[in-house]
């Protein structure tokens, strides 16, 4: 039998190789909403995989839900993030006390994809377009990018909403649309279809698709929590550009995607993965723009009406990160 000052310092000794106790250090709590596990959502992904919340202090929940229960959730206090932007934006503009404080994509990652004989976004002026739902992302990239190219899609263009990628494709293929704007990897299976790329969003403009975004009380209440979340974020982007088969093997696991598809969906998007968490001006002005069509807004609204980035820009002096 040992005596009991014994006992309590091979216990004490026991605890200082081990480390402090788990609970001495829980990490906070956070739920994240994302609406898809794919490669326009991987920084959740590889933040989540690859450890980078945890760096961070952080226990995350990355959740699944739609746009409309994500705006909901921000709201009512049942989520604490969401990597939506453009939603954010308009519900914003709607009155409603949310903003966005990175950006993580630049641009959608959408491409428009067309039947064989089309070789040109030019030639499309009088067809018919399939999209997934009207106001969505991949709806709005298609209008820019006919838009750059002298079409007017209000006046020019029939658009049909068809549900997910391969409805678009299906379609298509049935000859019932003539051109289909979907995002990675519908693009490479168009491709092996036989269908023709003919523009990509990245390449013509930037209009920020996904960023973080939170509600004003948690910027004003837990900056140091946003903080965290949007360094954790950060280091996954960077994580992404600089290790191609670290981000592939996530989307494969976390995604579920087949890995010829995770690869070609990272060769199509990786440029559009912001290394700073930077949101850029000119398409934040973009972004503003389309929502007041949306909305019908005639006044003029500043960027920093729907953004906040002080925050963003103690993180980036945190990690050594320039902004660009």
């Amino acid at each position: 039998m040992i005596g009991m000052k014994k006992f309590v310092g091979i216990l004490i000794a026991i605890s200082t190789l081990s480390g402090p106790p788990q609970f001495l250090h829980a990490a906070d709590r956070v739920r994240l909403a994302i609406t898809n596990p794919n490669m326009s959502f991987l920084p959740a992904g590889v933040a989540l995989r690859r450890g980078f919340f945890k760096e961070e202090g952080l226990d995350v929940e990355v959740i699944r839900m739609t746009v409309p229960v994500t705006i909901n959730a921000l709201l009512n206090g049942d989520i604490d993030y969401t990597l939506i932007f453009g939603s954010v934006v308009r519900a914003n503009l709607r009155g409603m006390p949310l903003k966005v404080v990175a950006g993580l994509l630049d641009s959608p990652t959408h491409a428009l994809i067309a039947r064989p004989e089309y070789k040109s976004v030019k030639e499309l002026k009088g067809k018919t377009l399939g999209i997934g739902n009207f106001g969505g992302t991949d709806d709005v990239a298609a209008r820019l990018m006919l838009k750059h190219s002298g079409i007017d899609p209000e006046k020019d263009m029939k658009v049909m909403a068809l549900g997910p990628d391969r409805a678009r494709l299906a379609a298509l293929k049935q000859g019932l649309v003539d051109v289909a704007s979907a995002a990675p990897p519908a693009d490479s299976e168009g491709k092996k279809m036989g269908f023709n790329v003919l523009a990509r969003a990245y390449e013509l403009f930037r209009f920020p698709f996904i960023g973080l975004g939170t509600t004003d009380r948690k910027i004003k209440e837990k900056p140091n929590e946003v903080k965290r979340v949007v360094k954790a974020l950060i280091k996954a982007n960077r994580f992404i550009r600089e290790n191609k088969e670290g981000a592939v093997q996530v989307l494969v696991e976390w995604g579920r995607v087949e890995r010829e598809h995770a690869e070609a969906s990272y060769d199509a998007t990786v440029k559009v993965f912001s290394p700073t968490g930077a949101i850029p001006e000119d398409g934040l002005r973009l972004v503003i723009e389309q929502a007041k069509g949306e909305l019908k807004i005639t006044r003029e609204v500043s960027p920093s009406e729907v953004s906040d980035i002080t925050i963003l820009l103690e993180a980036q002096r945190e990690l050594g990160v320039r902004a660009r």
